[in-house]
C-alpha cells in the first residue's frame, strides 16, 4: 500500500547558504504577489484568471529585461509559488479562505521538485547544493520516492520538509470496546470511561521568563541594534515554547494516551471505535456588547 508522508527536520546552514535561502524565499514571495496582481488585473478586465503555467511563461519572458536577478535562484521557487497561487484561487471559489499578498510568516518558504537527493546527514537541493542536517538518520534515504522538498524559516532557524511516497503497512483491526473522547481547554482530553489527561501548559510554565523578555524588549529604543537583538531573543523564545507544546501535545507517548487507543508496549489498538466531539463555532450565538 502506497502512502504519502512528510518528514521535517532542521538544517545546519552557514552564512552563504542562509543568504541563498533568503534569496529563494524572497523570489517565491515576489512571484506569488506578482501573479496575484496579474490575476486581479485579468479579473477586473472581465477575463478569467490565468493559470500557473501561463503566469510562469509570462514571468519567464520578463526575466531578461525586468527581473534579471531571478536567474540567481532555482526556477522552482517562482514556479511552485505560482502553483500555490492557483491552488489558493481554487480554494477561494470553493468558499475557502483566500491567501493575500504580504501574509507571510518569518522569511517565508519555497519548494523544490525534481532532482532531490538525501543522505544520512545531508540533503542535496537544486541550486542550493548540499545542505547539512542537524538530525542524523531521520530522513529516509532509500525505498521511497521523493515528491518535493520545502525549505522554511522560523525564528532564525531553517527547516526542510520532504514529501515522500513509500510503502505503508496495513492497519491492524481493533477488537476492543467503544470509547468517546472530548478534547477541552482545562484538560487535554476526557475519556468516556471517566479518565482524563492533563494539559501540558507549556506557556504557563515559562510565562515568567516571557514577561521578562517582553519588558526587556519594550524598554529598548526603537530602531537600535539592542532592539533588534531583543526582538530576535523574544522570537526565539516564542518559537521554543510553541515547539515544546507541539512535542508534548503530539508526541508519541501522549498521543497514545490522549487518543486512548494505542497500547504503549505493542502495535495494536485497545479500542475498536473512537467517538470524538466536534465543536462547531458557526452554530454558537455570541451576543454583542
Amino acid at each position: 500500500m502506497k502512502v504519502v508522508r512528510g518528514y521535517k527536520t532542521e538544517l545546519d546552514l552557514n552564512n552563504a547558504q542562509i543568504t541563498a535561502c533568503r534569496k529563494h524565499a524572497w523570489v517565491a514571495r515576489f512571484a506569488y504577489n506578482w501573479g496575484l496582481r496579474r490575476s486581479q488585473e485579468e479579473r477586473q478586465a472581465g477575463r478569467n484568471a490565468p493559470g500557473a503555467i501561463s503566469l510562469h511563461k509570462e514571468l519567464n519572458a520578463l526575466k531578461k529585461t525586468d527581473y534579471p536577478w531571478m536567474y540567481e535562484v532555482s526556477k522552482c521557487a517562482a514556479q511552485e509559488a505560482l502553483r500555490d497561487l492557483e491552488q489558493a484561487f481554487k480554494h477561494f471559489f470553493r468558499k475557502c479562505q483566500l491567501k493575500k499578498a504580504g501574509q507571510w510568516r518569518g522569511r517565508g518558504s519555497f519548494r523544490f521538485t525534481g532532482a532531490i537527493h538525501v543522505k544520512e546527514n545531508v540533503v542535496q537541493l537544486p541550486r542550493l547544493g548540499t545542505l547539512r542536517l542537524k538530525e542524523r538518520g531521520y530522513l529516509p534515504t532509500s525505498g521511497v520516492k521523493i515528491l518535493s522538498a520545502t525549505v522554511s524559516e522560523q525564528a532564525g532557524r531553517w527547516f526542510v520538509s520532504l514529501q515522500v511516497e513509500e510503502e505503508g503497512t496495513d492497519p491492524v483491526r481493533a477488537t476492543g470496546p467503544i470509547i468517546g473522547v472530548d478534547v477541552g481547554i482545562k484538560t487535554l482530553a476526557t475519556l468516556s470511561d471517566g479518565s482524563s489527561i492533563e494539559n501540558p501548559k507549556a506557556l504557563r510554565q515559562r510565562l515568567t521568563k516571557l514577561k521578562r523578555l517582553s519588558r526587556w524588549h519594550s524598554r529598548k529604543q526603537k530602531g537600535s541594534q539592542n532592539r533588534r537583538r531583543a526582538t530576535r531573543k523574544l522570537v526565539r523564545f516564542h518559537s521554543r515554547v510553541a515547539q515544546r507544546l507541539c512535542l508534548k501535545a503530539t508526541g508519541a507517548k501522549l498521543h497514545c494516551r490522549a487518543k486512548g487507543v494505542k497500547k504503549a508496549d505493542r502495535d495494536e489498538y485497545s479500542y475498536s471505535c473512537i467517538e470524538e466531539e466536534i465543536f462547531l463555532r458557526k452554530g454558537v450565538y455570541i451576543p454583542c456588547e
